[in-house]
């Protein structure tokens, strides 16, 4: 992996990098302004920041630092991320500096450098649902879209022509990922994939836009970037000083109000080729989906199992 150094390439790698980048549409990411927008100054969101010119994956490169002791509050980014990893093992990877890549070390079960308290493993399943709340905080914010969250944590925008429409294969679109990965030691890596400038042609499934695409008032990564994790960091606070109740926190009632499954018709589809049909009716205090299935049973469904969510004969984000 090659980093960029205060936004200065530090290396003959590096330098590469920086000089073959002439699509004026898609800027590096401004290393010294995020630094001193996150970093920095007497309250910082976090502690340390890297931006890397291109990785395989922001997430594995921070589970390694993890391993080997790295603390809590270290972001990497990445121009250029060409092997990145989804849920259930799917690949996800964008043309240079088309997306934002971004990947957060937390340490949740230590007491955190501003006394917070450790939050108990059972409740780190809502870490990945904190990331999909931090990024709908920041595209409403500063990119004017009413984004909303497909539980467990995809983060959906309005596609084209989706005012007044209640098609779910066509009125919301995949704009965002997010994956809480566990390591060895006490550590999870949150790791967010949000297109920005992508065409049509550059997405990887159907079912997916970019910010560029859903008409955002901002699309500069740079600026994505530091709402987002300003957003994710004001968050985590929030749900640790909690010791991770997700009541107590406001985690749980923010996260209903974002969650568009809620209320819809939905096919889930389990492990082993099972299919459950049903109407989500809520997500209860554990970040579990629970659907009321048509003879009036009710399942509580972890993120794990969850493969799709559809509405009867239409695909779902």
């Amino acid at each position: 992996m090659d980093e960029i150094q205060g936004g200065v390439s530090g290396g003959g790698a590096q330098e590469a990098a920086q000089e073959a980048w002439s699509d004026l549409a898609r800027p590096p990411l401004r290393v010294q302004e995020l630094r001193r927008a996150l970093v920095e100054g007497p309250a910082p969101a976090w502690r340390a920041l890297d931006v890397l010119a291109s990785t395989g994956s922001t997430n594995a490169d921070l589970a390694e630092r993890a391993r080997n002791g790295e603390p809590e509050g270290l972001v990497v980014l990445a121009d250029h991320q060409h092997a990145g990893r989804g849920r259930l093992t799917r690949s996800w990877e964008a043309p240079p500096r088309a997306s934002l890549a971004c990947s957060v070390l937390l340490r949740p079960g230590t007491v955190g450098a501003d006394g917070a308290p450790a939050v108990d493993p059972r409740h780190w399943s809502w870490l990945s649902m904190i990331g999909g709340l931090a990024v709908v905080d920041a595209l409403t914010r500063v990119c004017g879209l009413p984004a909303r969250l497909k539980w467990p944590n995809d983060v959906l925008v309005p596609g084209p022509g989706s005012v007044g429409a209640d098609d779910p294969a066509t009125d919301h679109l995949k704009v965002c990922g997010v994956l809480a990965e566990v390591v060895p030691g006490g550590a999870v890596v949150l790791g967010t994939g949000i297109n920005v400038t992508q065409d049509g042609a550059e997405l990887p499934v159907p079912g997916a836009t970019s910010l560029w695409m859903a008409g955002a008032a901002a699309t500069d990564r740079s600026t994505v970037a530091k709402a987002y994790l300003r957003a994710l960091s004001s968050r985590y606070r929030d749900w640790r000083r909690a010791e991770g109740d997700p009541l107590r926190s406001g985690v749980a009632a923010a996260y209903r109000e974002a969650c568009r499954t809620i209320g819809r018709q939905v096919r889930v589809h389990l492990p082993g080729e099972q299919v459950l049909e049903g109407v989500a009716e809520e997500v209860d205090a554990e970040g579990r989906l629970v659907v009321r299935d048509p003879a009036g049973g009710l399942t509580a469904l972890a993120a794990g199992d969850v493969v799709h969510v559809r509405a009867p004969d239409h695909g779902f984000g």
